[in-house]
């Protein structure tokens, strides 16, 4: 009888072990047939991992993306098409409603997807790595320095560092300069010295270089690689960093001891609202050092870039630099020599701005960026799967006759009328655009101005070549013959 009880047991256990287990089975065949029959956008992987790395890597380094990668595969697939990137498989979006849908759902469909080398180098506590509530708080911080008022206090230390800059490389008689490696040194300045507060020392600037060629190599830590070689200047950064921070805290905390007013000026600095929201609590040292290191880039590439794109345009274009000399002239009109520009005078480059804004049109400093998504999404009559990257790209509306007429023409007068929402995104856009975009604009309208009232200029290569090492740069950097306007 208990042999019986314990077949009959086995028996059910058994029975039950079968049924749970056919249901599940069932489950993933229904899942898996739900997947296999999703619509997935057209286009072809290509090597398993490699996929199509290698033509998209050769494409980019030319400056050619969109036009032999990109656009190639748009004729062929469509304005939605997969491909396979750096090991991913990766959906590339185009057009203002594709960069409008996953800009502005960040965090909800998608999340920033940086390579491992670029977070590793950046920093886990940079903002570009935070959401939700980390992100919001770091994001207001640095959006209260780059506001408005922060900004009409920044005018003036810019003109005062642009105008230094100025006498000691360009004054002296005529001569030939590089226009842009000397604008990265300017832009260089102008975030640590102005935004941050912080004495640009010799060195610093090239250990900040040495970091950027190690932000898109192989995260591969051997010794002589150029990853190894980014975090041995990362680690040297991030101990300057530290000690400045430890000081700055200190002075801080004495300050509200001693019940002394911090001065306006002092408030201005982006590092002192960093390290008062650390004595808050608000956020880490690590936070401040990340974000530190990510807005030193975030400030000085790309904006030296637009600037040397933006006296390409005039060089090339007479007829537009004629224009904007004008508008200049009638700023300077009735000013004491020497008198520094006000943030009112800014506001009055219209088409100044309408210039560098038509030049970043056409050679957009950041060709575009990755999304990852977080869940499955309908796109375009498309199925993009949990965890598939997404690529959208600057050139899929700045290149596109739908958005901008004879978009390889240079016209700034373009800009004289609304552009359609998501079909200009040389910052990016939604909740991770660009937070230091006015800055950017402060440098590029600055630096014209004293260059078009204080010099005559020309191009000494005029086609010079555009080459992308990790970003965008003219190979020859630029040079320019240039002598000082006569009166």
């Amino acid at each position: 009888m208990a042999l019986d009880t314990n077949f009959l047991v086995s028996l059910l256990f058994s029975l039950l072990i079968f049924a749970i287990t056919s249901i599940l089975f069932l489950s993933h065949c229904k899942s898996s047939k739900s997947r296999t029959n999703k619509r997935l956008p057209p286009g072809q992987m290509g090597l398993p991992w490699i996929g199509e790395t290698i033509d998209f890597c050769k494409a980019q380094k030319k400056n050619r993306l969109y036009e032999d990668f990109i656009q190639a595969r748009i004729k062929k697939h469509g304005k939605t098409f997969r491909t396979r990137l750096m090991g991913h498989p990766t959906v590339v979006v185009n057009g203002a409603e594709a960069n409008k849908f996953f800009l502005s759902n960040e965090f909800k469909l998608v999340v920033s997807s940086w390579p491992s080398s670029s977070v590793q180098l950046m920093g886990l506590n940079s903002i570009m790595e935070k959401r939700g509530e980390s992100h919001r708080c770091l994001r207001a911080i640095v959006a209260t320095s780059l506001g408005s008022t922060g900004l009409e206090s920044l005018v003036p230390r810019i003109c005062g560092t642009v105008k230094t800059h100025l006498e000691k490389y360009w004054n002296g008689g005529a001569k030939t300069i590089r226009l842009y490696n000397l604008t990265k040194v300017l832009t260089f300045t102008i975030v640590i010295e102005c935004l941050l507060g912080i004495e640009s020392k010799p060195g610093l600037m090239e250990l900040f270089e040495r970091v950027l060629e190690g932000v898109f190599a192989a995260p591969v830590d051997f010794p002589g690689s150029k990853f190894s070689r980014a975090k041995g200047a990362r680690n040297e950064i991030e101990q300057m960093l530290v000690d400045i921070i430890r000081q700055k805290r200190k002075e801080l905390t004495e300050q509200v001891k001693q019940e002394s007013r911090v001065e306006d000026e002092e408030k201005g600095i982006l590092l002192t609202r960093l390290v008062e929201a650390l004595i808050r609590g608000d956020v880490s040292e690590a936070e401040v050092v990340d974000n530190v290191v990510l807005l030193v880039f975030a400030a000085h590439d790309t904006t030296s870039f637009s600037i040397a794109m933006t006296f390409r345009m005039l060089a090339h274009n007479p007829n537009c630099y004629s224009v904007l000399e004008k508008e200049h002239e009638l700023i300077t009109r009735g000013r004491a020599p020497g008198e520094t520009l006000t943030y009112e005078d800014t506001k009055k480059m219209k088409y100044a701005w309408q210039v560098a804004r038509e030049s970043m049109r056409i050679f957009p400093p950041i060709f575009g960026s990755f999304r990852k998504a977080i869940q499955d999404i309908e796109f375009d009559g498309y199925t993009i799967p949990k965890g598939w990257k997404v690529l959208w790209t600057a050139y899929g509306t700045h290149y596109d006759p739908m958005y901008f007429k004879d978009p390889l023409n240079f016209n700034p007068s373009r800009f004289e009328d609304p552009i359609q929402p998501y079909a200009y995104v040389p910052f990016g856009g939604g909740p991770r655009l660009c937070a230091g975009y006015q800055l950017a604009k402060l440098n590029i309208l600055v630096f014209v101005h004293y260059v078009v009232t204080g010099y005559d200029w020309s191009l000494e290569s005029p086609d010079e070549p555009i080459t992308v090492d990790p970003l965008p740069f003219p190979s020859q950097g630029m040079p320019v013959r240039i002598s000082p306007k006569l009166p």
